[in-house]
Protein backbone atom coordinates (compact mmCIF):
# COMPACT_ATOMS: atom_id res chain seq x y z
CA UNK A 1 0.00 0.00 0.00
CA UNK A 2 3.21 2.07 0.69
CA UNK A 3 4.84 1.74 -2.47
CA UNK A 4 1.38 2.42 -4.64
CA UNK A 5 0.64 5.61 -2.69
CA UNK A 6 4.30 6.60 -3.42
CA UNK A 7 3.41 6.92 -7.10
CA UNK A 8 2.01 10.30 -8.41
CA UNK A 9 -0.31 9.07 -10.23
CA UNK A 10 -1.89 7.12 -7.41
CA UNK A 11 -1.57 10.34 -5.04
CA UNK A 12 -2.76 12.44 -7.70
CA UNK A 13 -5.85 9.79 -8.61
CA UNK A 14 -6.63 9.89 -4.76
CA UNK A 15 -6.48 14.01 -4.59
CA UNK A 16 -8.58 14.38 -7.06
CA UNK A 17 -11.28 11.77 -6.07
CA UNK A 18 -11.40 13.20 -2.33
CA UNK A 19 -11.71 16.83 -3.61
CA UNK A 20 -14.60 15.96 -5.96
CA UNK A 21 -16.04 13.68 -2.70
CA UNK A 22 -16.04 16.39 -0.87
CA UNK A 23 -17.65 18.83 -3.44
CA UNK A 24 -20.17 16.00 -4.41
CA UNK A 25 -20.55 15.78 -0.84
CA UNK A 26 -21.33 19.46 0.09
CA UNK A 27 -22.90 20.06 -3.18
CA UNK A 28 -25.77 17.07 -2.28
CA UNK A 29 -26.13 18.31 1.36
CA UNK A 30 -27.15 21.87 -0.16
CA UNK A 31 -29.21 21.04 -2.34
CA UNK A 32 -31.12 18.75 -0.09
CA UNK A 33 -31.55 21.07 2.46
CA UNK A 34 -32.64 23.60 -0.20
CA UNK A 35 -35.24 21.45 -1.61
CA UNK A 36 -36.31 20.29 2.13
CA UNK A 37 -36.82 23.83 2.34
CA UNK A 38 -38.52 24.51 -0.85
CA UNK A 39 -40.58 21.91 -0.09
CA UNK A 40 -41.16 22.98 3.67
CA UNK A 41 -42.38 26.78 2.30
CA UNK A 42 -44.75 25.01 0.17
CA UNK A 43 -46.43 23.01 2.93
CA UNK A 44 -46.59 25.65 4.85
CA UNK A 45 -48.34 27.58 2.46
CA UNK A 46 -50.58 25.51 1.49
CA UNK A 47 -51.94 25.09 5.60
CA UNK A 48 -52.26 29.21 5.46
CA UNK A 49 -54.28 28.77 2.77
CA UNK A 50 -56.13 26.11 4.04
CA UNK A 51 -56.05 28.00 7.81
CA UNK A 52 -57.36 31.26 6.56
CA UNK A 53 -60.42 29.90 3.99
CA UNK A 54 -61.61 28.35 7.47
CA UNK A 55 -61.09 31.62 9.35
CA UNK A 56 -62.86 33.33 6.32
CA UNK A 57 -65.76 31.00 6.87
CA UNK A 58 -65.76 31.76 10.59
CA UNK A 59 -65.96 35.60 10.16
CA UNK A 60 -68.31 35.38 7.86
CA UNK A 61 -70.46 34.23 11.11
CA UNK A 62 -70.95 30.51 9.51
CA UNK A 63 -71.96 28.38 12.33
CA UNK A 64 -69.59 25.49 13.45
CA UNK A 65 -71.64 22.70 12.09
CA UNK A 66 -72.10 24.82 8.47
CA UNK A 67 -68.19 24.61 8.07
CA UNK A 68 -66.31 22.52 5.17
CA UNK A 69 -63.60 20.90 7.46
CA UNK A 70 -63.67 17.26 5.99
CA UNK A 71 -60.63 17.49 3.59
CA UNK A 72 -58.44 14.74 5.02
CA UNK A 73 -55.58 16.61 3.35
CA UNK A 74 -55.23 19.51 5.20
CA UNK A 75 -56.61 18.46 8.68
CA UNK A 76 -58.34 20.98 11.12
CA UNK A 77 -58.50 22.67 14.45
CA UNK A 78 -60.63 25.68 15.89
CA UNK A 79 -59.97 26.73 19.50
CA UNK A 80 -61.62 29.48 21.43
CA UNK A 81 -59.67 32.25 23.07
CA UNK A 82 -60.00 29.95 26.28
CA UNK A 83 -58.21 27.11 24.69
CA UNK A 84 -61.13 25.14 23.82
CA UNK A 85 -61.61 23.33 20.82
CA UNK A 86 -65.02 23.90 19.45
CA UNK A 87 -64.57 22.49 16.00
CA UNK A 88 -62.78 19.89 14.02
CA UNK A 89 -62.39 17.88 11.21
CA UNK A 90 -64.29 14.97 11.86
CA UNK A 91 -62.31 11.88 11.02
CA UNK A 92 -59.72 13.54 12.96
CA UNK A 93 -58.19 10.89 16.18
CA UNK A 94 -54.81 11.85 16.89
CA UNK A 95 -52.93 15.44 16.92
CA UNK A 96 -49.80 16.66 17.90
CA UNK A 97 -47.83 20.12 16.89
CA UNK A 98 -50.76 22.79 17.49
CA UNK A 99 -50.60 22.64 21.26
CA UNK A 100 -54.11 21.37 21.96
CA UNK A 101 -54.60 17.46 21.66
CA UNK A 102 -58.14 17.44 21.52
CA UNK A 103 -59.71 16.02 18.78
CA UNK A 104 -63.74 16.37 19.18
CA UNK A 105 -65.22 18.98 20.66
CA UNK A 106 -67.23 18.89 24.21
CA UNK A 107 -71.09 19.28 23.77
CA UNK A 108 -71.32 23.27 24.85
CA UNK A 109 -68.61 24.21 22.53
CA UNK A 110 -70.67 22.25 19.25
CA UNK A 111 -74.38 23.88 20.19
CA UNK A 112 -75.36 26.15 17.98
CA UNK A 113 -74.66 29.88 19.08
CA UNK A 114 -77.53 32.13 19.98
CA UNK A 115 -79.24 35.15 18.16
CA UNK A 116 -79.13 38.16 18.71
CA UNK A 117 -83.26 38.36 17.89
CA UNK A 118 -84.01 36.72 21.29
CA UNK A 119 -82.96 40.29 22.98
CA UNK A 120 -85.19 41.97 21.10
CA UNK A 121 -87.30 41.49 18.28
CA UNK A 122 -86.47 44.37 16.19
CA UNK A 123 -82.84 43.44 15.85
CA UNK A 124 -84.39 40.62 13.82
CA UNK A 125 -83.82 43.23 10.40
CA UNK A 126 -80.71 43.93 11.60
CA UNK A 127 -77.67 41.76 9.82
CA UNK A 128 -75.10 40.13 11.71
CA UNK A 129 -71.72 41.98 12.26
CA UNK A 130 -69.04 40.11 10.28
CA UNK A 131 -65.39 39.13 11.97
CA UNK A 132 -61.85 40.21 10.96
CA UNK A 133 -59.41 37.52 10.05
CA UNK A 134 -55.93 38.69 11.12
CA UNK A 135 -53.67 39.90 8.36
CA UNK A 136 -50.27 39.04 10.75
CA UNK A 137 -48.07 36.12 9.12
CA UNK A 138 -49.51 33.02 10.91
CA UNK A 139 -47.42 30.63 13.49
CA UNK A 140 -45.96 27.78 11.66
CA UNK A 141 -45.18 24.60 13.21
CA UNK A 142 -44.30 20.94 12.46
CA UNK A 143 -46.51 18.09 14.25
CA UNK A 144 -48.33 14.87 13.04
CA UNK A 145 -51.62 13.65 12.61
CA UNK A 146 -53.76 10.49 12.30
CA UNK A 147 -57.06 11.16 9.93
CA UNK A 148 -59.76 8.46 9.10
CA UNK A 149 -56.40 5.98 10.79
CA UNK A 150 -53.76 6.84 8.73
CA UNK A 151 -50.60 8.75 10.39
CA UNK A 152 -48.75 11.19 8.39
CA UNK A 153 -46.58 14.09 9.27
CA UNK A 154 -47.65 17.36 8.71
CA UNK A 155 -47.19 21.37 8.49
CA UNK A 156 -49.32 23.37 10.67
CA UNK A 157 -50.15 26.86 10.72
CA UNK A 158 -52.06 28.90 13.14
CA UNK A 159 -54.41 31.95 11.99
CA UNK A 160 -56.26 33.96 13.86
CA UNK A 161 -60.10 35.37 13.53
CA UNK A 162 -61.96 38.07 15.88
CA UNK A 163 -65.59 37.48 15.60
CA UNK A 164 -68.58 39.37 17.60
CA UNK A 165 -70.58 36.47 18.67
CA UNK A 166 -67.74 33.52 18.59
CA UNK A 167 -65.10 35.71 20.20
CA UNK A 168 -61.51 35.27 19.37
CA UNK A 169 -60.67 32.00 17.87
CA UNK A 170 -57.44 30.11 16.55
CA UNK A 171 -57.64 28.31 12.83
CA UNK A 172 -55.08 25.39 12.73
CA UNK A 173 -54.74 23.57 9.36
CA UNK A 174 -52.49 21.51 8.42
CA UNK A 175 -50.36 20.26 4.91
CA UNK A 176 -49.27 17.54 4.61
CA UNK A 177 -45.24 16.98 4.47
CA UNK A 178 -45.47 13.60 2.57
CA UNK A 179 -44.36 15.17 -0.55
CA UNK A 180 -41.23 16.78 0.57
CA UNK A 181 -40.23 13.71 2.62
CA UNK A 182 -40.30 11.59 -0.28
CA UNK A 183 -38.84 14.07 -2.69
CA UNK A 184 -35.85 14.36 0.04
CA UNK A 185 -35.56 10.62 0.24
CA UNK A 186 -35.79 10.01 -3.78
CA UNK A 187 -33.13 12.84 -4.03
CA UNK A 188 -30.86 11.19 -1.38
CA UNK A 189 -31.31 7.80 -2.56
CA UNK A 190 -30.32 9.04 -6.20
CA UNK A 191 -27.10 11.01 -4.44
CA UNK A 192 -26.37 7.83 -2.42
CA UNK A 193 -26.27 5.38 -5.83
CA UNK A 194 -25.08 8.60 -8.13
CA UNK A 195 -22.21 9.72 -5.94
CA UNK A 196 -20.21 6.57 -6.03
CA UNK A 197 -20.50 5.84 -9.78
CA UNK A 198 -19.67 9.53 -10.41
CA UNK A 199 -16.54 9.14 -8.29
CA UNK A 200 -15.54 6.35 -9.86
CA UNK A 201 -15.53 7.16 -13.04
CA UNK A 202 -13.82 10.55 -12.03
CA UNK A 203 -10.49 8.49 -10.68
CA UNK A 204 -10.70 6.24 -13.56
CA UNK A 205 -10.76 9.22 -15.95
CA UNK A 206 -7.58 10.97 -13.53
CA UNK A 207 -5.83 7.32 -13.39
CA UNK A 208 -5.93 7.29 -17.21
CA UNK A 209 -5.15 11.12 -17.65
CA UNK A 210 -2.13 10.73 -15.46
CA UNK A 211 -0.95 7.77 -16.62
CA UNK A 212 -0.84 9.48 -20.38
CA UNK A 213 0.81 12.87 -18.96
CA UNK A 214 3.37 11.22 -16.61
CA UNK A 215 4.59 8.89 -19.72
CA UNK A 216 7.19 11.18 -20.56
CA UNK A 217 8.30 11.42 -17.29
CA UNK A 218 8.35 7.49 -17.39
CA UNK A 219 10.50 7.47 -20.62
CA UNK A 220 13.07 9.79 -19.06
CA UNK A 221 13.56 8.03 -16.13
CA UNK A 222 13.94 4.80 -18.26
CA UNK A 223 16.85 7.18 -20.14
CA UNK A 224 18.57 8.65 -17.26
CA UNK A 225 18.48 5.03 -15.78
CA UNK A 226 20.20 4.12 -18.86
CA UNK A 227 22.70 6.76 -18.76
CA UNK A 228 24.02 6.02 -15.46
CA UNK A 229 24.00 2.28 -16.51
CA UNK A 230 26.29 2.88 -19.53
CA UNK A 231 28.21 6.24 -18.54
CA UNK A 232 27.05 7.03 -21.87
CA UNK A 233 26.77 11.02 -21.82
CA UNK A 234 26.51 11.42 -24.90
CA UNK A 235 23.12 9.87 -25.08
CA UNK A 236 19.90 12.48 -24.18
CA UNK A 237 16.48 11.60 -22.67
CA UNK A 238 13.16 12.08 -25.46
CA UNK A 239 11.74 15.64 -25.36
CA UNK A 240 7.97 15.44 -26.19
CA UNK A 241 5.88 17.83 -28.50
CA UNK A 242 3.51 18.71 -25.94
CA UNK A 243 5.01 22.33 -24.81
CA UNK A 244 4.64 22.08 -21.32
CA UNK A 245 6.54 21.56 -18.46
CA UNK A 246 7.34 18.09 -18.84
CA UNK A 247 9.17 19.55 -22.17
CA UNK A 248 10.75 21.77 -20.49
CA UNK A 249 11.79 19.34 -18.00
CA UNK A 250 13.31 17.08 -20.59
CA UNK A 251 14.91 19.94 -22.28
CA UNK A 252 16.60 21.19 -18.87
CA UNK A 253 17.68 17.77 -18.21
CA UNK A 254 19.54 17.39 -21.94
CA UNK A 255 21.23 20.83 -21.64
CA UNK A 256 22.27 19.71 -18.03
CA UNK A 257 23.40 16.27 -19.69
CA UNK A 258 25.41 18.58 -22.32
CA UNK A 259 27.08 20.47 -19.65
CA UNK A 260 27.84 17.84 -17.74
CA UNK A 261 29.54 15.96 -20.71
CA UNK A 262 31.16 19.08 -21.69
CA UNK A 263 32.53 19.04 -18.22
CA UNK A 264 33.84 15.37 -18.27
CA UNK A 265 35.47 15.91 -21.56
CA UNK A 266 37.35 19.07 -20.27
CA UNK A 267 38.21 17.77 -17.04
CA UNK A 268 39.66 14.51 -19.02
CA UNK A 269 41.44 16.77 -21.71
CA UNK A 270 42.57 18.67 -18.79
CA UNK A 271 44.56 15.64 -17.38
CA UNK A 272 45.71 14.30 -20.72
CA UNK A 273 47.24 17.92 -20.82
CA UNK A 274 48.22 17.92 -17.59
CA UNK A 275 50.27 14.63 -17.38
CA UNK A 276 51.93 15.49 -21.18
CA UNK A 277 52.72 19.17 -19.89
CA UNK A 278 54.27 16.84 -16.32
CA UNK A 279 56.42 14.57 -18.45
CA UNK A 280 58.88 16.61 -20.35
CA UNK A 281 60.03 19.10 -17.33
CA UNK A 282 60.08 15.46 -15.24
CA UNK A 283 61.78 13.56 -18.23
CA UNK A 284 64.34 16.57 -18.50
CA UNK A 285 65.12 16.59 -14.92
CA UNK A 286 65.43 12.99 -14.62
CA UNK A 287 67.76 12.46 -17.60
CA UNK A 288 70.09 15.42 -16.29
CA UNK A 289 69.71 13.69 -12.22
CA UNK A 290 70.54 10.54 -13.98
CA UNK A 291 73.46 11.90 -16.49
CA UNK A 292 74.82 13.64 -13.08
CA UNK A 293 74.89 10.79 -11.26
CA UNK A 294 76.41 8.79 -13.93
CA UNK A 295 79.09 12.07 -15.06
CA UNK A 296 78.77 14.74 -12.46
CA UNK A 297 81.08 16.95 -14.39
CA UNK A 298 78.18 16.63 -17.15
CA UNK A 299 75.46 18.09 -15.23
CA UNK A 300 73.65 20.96 -16.12
CA UNK A 301 72.27 22.46 -12.61
CA UNK A 302 70.96 25.37 -14.08
CA UNK A 303 68.96 23.36 -16.97
CA UNK A 304 67.51 21.17 -14.13
CA UNK A 305 66.85 24.11 -11.50
CA UNK A 306 64.84 25.89 -14.48
CA UNK A 307 63.34 22.38 -14.90
CA UNK A 308 62.21 22.08 -11.68
CA UNK A 309 60.72 26.04 -11.59
CA UNK A 310 58.99 25.10 -14.21
CA UNK A 311 57.48 22.27 -12.60
CA UNK A 312 56.54 23.87 -9.74
CA UNK A 313 54.97 26.70 -11.51
CA UNK A 314 53.27 24.31 -13.58
CA UNK A 315 51.99 22.21 -10.19
CA UNK A 316 51.00 25.71 -8.68
CA UNK A 317 48.89 26.45 -11.63
CA UNK A 318 47.16 22.96 -11.52
CA UNK A 319 46.19 23.35 -7.99
CA UNK A 320 44.91 27.00 -8.40
CA UNK A 321 42.37 25.65 -11.11
CA UNK A 322 41.93 23.09 -9.36
CA UNK A 323 40.47 25.58 -6.56
CA UNK A 324 38.75 27.33 -8.23
CA UNK A 325 36.80 24.44 -9.99
CA UNK A 326 35.91 23.52 -7.08
CA UNK A 327 34.35 26.59 -6.14
CA UNK A 328 36.71 28.68 -3.90
CA UNK A 329 35.26 32.50 -2.73
CA UNK A 330 37.67 35.18 -3.67
CA UNK A 331 37.26 36.67 -0.29
CA UNK A 332 35.69 40.22 0.83
CA UNK A 333 39.24 41.61 1.57
CA UNK A 334 39.88 45.47 0.10
CA UNK A 335 42.83 45.59 -3.13
CA UNK A 336 44.26 48.75 -4.45
CA UNK A 337 45.20 47.59 -8.05
CA UNK A 338 47.61 50.29 -8.22
CA UNK A 339 49.37 49.24 -5.15
CA UNK A 340 49.18 45.60 -6.04
CA UNK A 341 51.17 46.24 -9.49
CA UNK A 342 53.62 48.54 -8.04
CA UNK A 343 54.41 46.25 -5.51
CA UNK A 344 54.72 42.69 -7.96
CA UNK A 345 56.34 44.84 -11.21
CA UNK A 346 59.22 46.10 -8.66
CA UNK A 347 59.52 42.46 -7.66
CA UNK A 348 60.48 41.74 -11.70
CA UNK A 349 64.08 41.16 -12.18
CA UNK A 350 64.52 38.93 -15.52
CA UNK A 351 61.97 40.46 -17.72
CA UNK A 352 62.82 40.69 -21.71
CA UNK A 353 60.67 43.92 -22.44
CA UNK A 354 60.98 47.22 -20.55
CA UNK A 355 57.45 47.24 -18.37
CA UNK A 356 56.04 50.98 -18.36
CA UNK A 357 53.24 51.70 -15.67
CA UNK A 358 50.39 54.53 -15.54
CA UNK A 359 48.96 53.90 -12.39
CA UNK A 360 45.68 55.10 -10.68
CA UNK A 361 44.55 53.97 -7.59
CA UNK A 362 41.18 51.68 -8.47
CA UNK A 363 40.29 49.62 -5.14
CA UNK A 364 38.42 45.90 -5.68
CA UNK A 365 37.11 43.27 -3.11
CA UNK A 366 38.55 40.22 -3.66
CA UNK A 367 41.54 37.99 -3.18
CA UNK A 368 44.73 39.65 -3.14
CA UNK A 369 46.89 36.43 -4.10
CA UNK A 370 44.82 35.83 -6.96
CA UNK A 371 44.62 39.39 -8.57
CA UNK A 372 48.30 39.44 -8.37
CA UNK A 373 48.43 36.34 -10.61
CA UNK A 374 46.28 37.30 -13.14
CA UNK A 375 48.44 40.45 -12.69
CA UNK A 376 51.59 38.03 -13.08
CA UNK A 377 50.35 35.78 -16.19
CA UNK A 378 49.20 38.70 -17.64
CA UNK A 379 52.45 40.12 -17.58
CA UNK A 380 54.20 37.05 -18.65
CA UNK A 381 51.89 36.44 -21.50
CA UNK A 382 52.78 39.97 -22.81
CA UNK A 383 56.81 39.88 -21.95
CA UNK A 384 56.92 36.78 -24.40
CA UNK A 385 55.57 38.50 -27.09
CA UNK A 386 56.57 42.18 -26.35
CA UNK A 387 58.89 43.54 -29.13
CA UNK A 388 60.35 46.04 -26.67
CA UNK A 389 58.13 47.30 -24.10
CA UNK A 390 55.07 46.42 -22.03
CA UNK A 391 52.48 48.47 -20.52
CA UNK A 392 50.79 48.51 -17.46
CA UNK A 393 47.91 50.85 -16.34
CA UNK A 394 45.38 51.04 -13.65
CA UNK A 395 41.90 53.30 -13.45
CA UNK A 396 38.69 53.23 -12.27
CA UNK A 397 35.95 53.66 -14.45
CA UNK A 398 32.61 54.18 -13.00
CA UNK A 399 31.53 51.56 -11.55
CA UNK A 400 34.48 49.23 -12.31
CA UNK A 401 38.17 49.12 -11.61
CA UNK A 402 40.33 48.51 -14.46
CA UNK A 403 43.82 46.29 -15.07
CA UNK A 404 45.06 46.55 -18.75
CA UNK A 405 48.35 45.32 -19.81
CA UNK A 406 49.38 45.66 -23.55
CA UNK A 407 52.87 45.12 -25.48
CA UNK A 408 53.80 46.08 -28.76
CA UNK A 409 54.06 42.83 -30.40
CA UNK A 410 52.20 40.84 -33.24
CA UNK A 411 48.82 40.82 -31.01
CA UNK A 412 46.18 38.33 -31.03
CA UNK A 413 44.33 37.56 -34.55
CA UNK A 414 40.57 37.91 -34.21
CA UNK A 415 39.47 34.45 -34.70
CA UNK A 416 41.54 33.24 -31.76
CA UNK A 417 40.69 35.86 -29.06
CA UNK A 418 38.62 33.69 -27.47
CA UNK A 419 40.30 30.13 -28.18
CA UNK A 420 43.58 31.65 -25.94
CA UNK A 421 41.68 32.02 -22.76
CA UNK A 422 41.18 28.02 -22.96
CA UNK A 423 43.18 25.45 -20.87
CA UNK A 424 46.56 24.30 -22.76
CA UNK A 425 46.02 26.14 -25.57
CA UNK A 426 48.99 27.92 -27.23
CA UNK A 427 49.60 30.10 -30.58
CA UNK A 428 51.67 28.05 -33.41
CA UNK A 429 54.32 31.07 -32.34
CA UNK A 430 54.52 30.32 -28.31
CA UNK A 431 55.03 26.69 -28.89
CA UNK A 432 58.17 27.99 -31.11
CA UNK A 433 60.09 29.51 -27.64
CA UNK A 434 61.46 27.67 -25.57
CA UNK A 435 60.37 29.87 -22.75
CA UNK A 436 56.78 29.30 -23.28
CA UNK A 437 54.21 28.18 -20.63
CA UNK A 438 52.09 25.17 -20.33
CA UNK A 439 49.27 27.01 -21.97
CA UNK A 440 47.23 27.47 -17.70
CA UNK A 441 48.41 31.27 -17.67
CA UNK A 442 45.20 33.23 -19.31
CA UNK A 443 42.77 30.44 -18.31
CA UNK A 444 43.66 31.00 -14.63
CA UNK A 445 43.06 34.70 -15.29
CA UNK A 446 40.07 34.65 -16.75
CA UNK A 447 38.60 31.96 -14.39
CA UNK A 448 39.71 34.32 -11.62
CA UNK A 449 38.19 37.62 -13.19
CA UNK A 450 35.11 35.41 -13.44
CA UNK A 451 35.44 34.14 -9.97
CA UNK A 452 35.40 38.29 -8.77
CA UNK A 453 32.46 39.39 -10.93
CA UNK A 454 34.18 40.98 -13.35
CA UNK A 455 35.33 39.91 -17.28
CA UNK A 456 39.16 39.44 -18.79
CA UNK A 457 38.77 40.57 -22.92
CA UNK A 458 41.69 41.09 -25.37
CA UNK A 459 41.74 43.58 -28.23
CA UNK A 460 44.13 45.22 -30.43
CA UNK A 461 46.51 47.85 -28.36
CA UNK A 462 46.00 50.83 -29.57
CA UNK A 463 49.88 51.11 -30.93
CA UNK A 464 49.22 47.77 -32.17
CA UNK A 465 49.98 44.55 -30.34
CA UNK A 466 47.67 42.91 -27.97
CA UNK A 467 46.06 44.74 -24.78
CA UNK A 468 44.31 42.86 -22.39
CA UNK A 469 41.30 44.05 -19.80
CA UNK A 470 40.63 43.29 -17.10
CA UNK A 471 37.43 44.41 -15.51
CA UNK A 472 36.14 44.03 -11.81
CA UNK A 473 33.61 45.43 -10.21
CA UNK A 474 35.19 48.72 -7.82
CA UNK A 475 34.89 48.10 -4.11
CA UNK A 476 32.15 50.17 -2.42
CA UNK A 477 33.00 52.22 0.56
CA UNK A 478 33.41 51.52 3.90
Amino acid sequence: MKRFFSSVRARATLGASLVVAVALVVAGAAVLLSLRDSLTDQASGQAESAARGVASQLAGNTAYGDLDLDDEDHPVQIVDGDGRLVAATEDLQRISGTGVGAVKPGPASSAPPKSDGDDDGDSESEAPELGEVSDDDPRVTNGSATVDGETADYRFAAVEVSTDKKGDLTVYAGASLAAQQSAVSTALTSMLIGFPVLLAVIAGVTWLVTRRALRPVDAIRAEMAAITASEDLARRVPEPDTHDEIARLATTTNETLAALQTSVERQRRFVADASHELRSPIASLRTQLEVGAAHPELLDLEGAVEDTVRLQELAADLLLLARLDAGEKPGEGRVDLAALAREELSQRTRDRADVRMDLKNAEVAGSRSQLARVLGNLVNNAQRHASSHVTVSTRADGGWAVLEVADDGDGVPQDERDRIFERFVRLDDARTRDDGGAGLGLAIARDVAARHGGTLTVREAPGGGALFELRVPAASAP
